[in-house]
């Protein structure tokens, strides 16, 4: 079986993600749309495994396989996480239901890590880019300021919100290049201690609830034999 029959055939969950979701797109955003797929058991019963991810076959289409898809979330990988998140989903079987009905048991404090190391990633990024042209790639820094208020709200609500409600427009404005960078710079270390602050007091656990993800992994594979 080719992994584009994987995801043609095999999908049990798909929605669509980046700006879109996000509630910051404009007339030019792409339509990314991430999925997961559940391929049948057979196939892990040779050498040649059938693929953890697989590009496509549609422009600006990415998806995991179930286990690999659980593996990212339950060590709280922020873009595996939001994909659980997403306010449009285009597309669910009984065992997408199932993941989606199971999103609360991938939370938990360690999202703070997760969430901090990888925007710590992108900003070291944004100043090597202030350094050498003067300027961020505004785009990118929209995101992470994005992505840090998540965290933050996250940890404060044991929610995970992924559309920027009344940050909008101001988030925009830093994408057109409108916000000077040291108060996008400001903006980003306050919403930085603020999740830095919640992590002390978050109702989310200490860890995922790796059992009961486990257990839908167990009875989808025995499903699809």
């Amino acid at each position: 079986m080719t992994p584009e029959a994987l995801v043609r055939e095999h999908t049990v969950y798909a929605c669509v993600m980046g700006s879109r979701a996000f509630g910051l797109a404009t007339e030019d955003s792409d339509t990314d749309t991430r999925g997961v797929y559940l391929a049948p058991t057979p196939l892990f019963w040779r050498f040649d495994k059938p693929p953890a991810h697989v590009e496509g076959p549609a422009p600006e289409q990415f998806s995991w396989e179930l286990e690999r898809f659980c593996e990212l979330a339950l060590r709280n990988n922020p873009n595996v996480l939001e994909c659980l998140h997403s306010p449009l989903v285009v597309h669910t079987t009984e065992w997408g239901r199932e993941l989606l009905a199971l999103r609360g048991a991938f939370l938990s404090r360690q999202a703070h890590a997760t969430f901090v190391r990888y925007a710590g990633g992108q900003r070291r990024k944004l100043e090597a880019d202030v350094r050498q042209y003067g300027h961020p790639r505004w785009k990118h820094a929209m995101h992470l300021l994005r992505l840090l208020g998540s965290c933050r709200d996250l940890l404060r609500t044991g929610e995970l919100r992924i559309d920027v409600g009344a940050d909008r427009e101001r988030l925009l404005a830093v994408k057109r290049g409108e916000v000077p960078w040291p108060e996008v710079e400001s903006w980003m270390n306050r919403l930085q201690d603020e999740a830095d602050t919640a992590l002390g007091t978050s109702p989310l656990p200490p860890a995922p609830d790796h059992a009961r993800v486990q257990d839908l992994l167990i009875r989808a594979r025995r499903a699809s034999v």
